[in-house]
């Protein structure tokens, strides 16, 4: 069972509230699809984005996919040192390898995701 402190896109993004930023990432079950990474884009900071844009996109030695955000916001921080170091993306999705911090307006910012169990089946029927 994947953590039930974020909130998931059927793209296999996850975002994670603390007061008004979320910390948003791929999920492990992203990273298994793809298999070996071997490129990330992350955007600036500064740069705002509306939920559903892709905002990167990660390369691996079998696919290249879009990185789409699950909320609307300004990006405040990216995980500088991911692009060079894509172990721990492949290792730590779910934590270490996050990918970018957005910082968004409103109390609904994750209205429209999936819980963890919603997710679950997702990912049960991609399998």
């Amino acid at each position: 069972m994947r953590p039930e402190d974020r909130s998931y896109l059927d793209s296999h993004e996850w975002a994670k509230l603390d007061g008004d930023i979320v910390t948003i990432g791929i999920t492990d079950f992203a990273v298994e699809q793809l298999g070996e990474l071997v490129y990330l884009d992350l955007p600036d900071v500064g740069r705002t984005l509306d939920k559903g844009e892709a905002f990167g996109e990660v390369e691996s030695v079998k696919a290249v996919s879009d990185v789409n955000s699950p909320v609307a916001g300004e990006v405040i921080e990216t995980n500088d040192g991911l692009p060079d170091d894509l172990e721990a993306l492949q290792n730590d999705s779910l934590n270490g390898g996050w990918l970018i911090k957005v910082k968004v307006s409103g109390a609904d910012a994750l209205d429209g995701l999936k819980n963890a169990a919603a997710y679950e089946e997702v990912v049960a029927s991609e399998s």
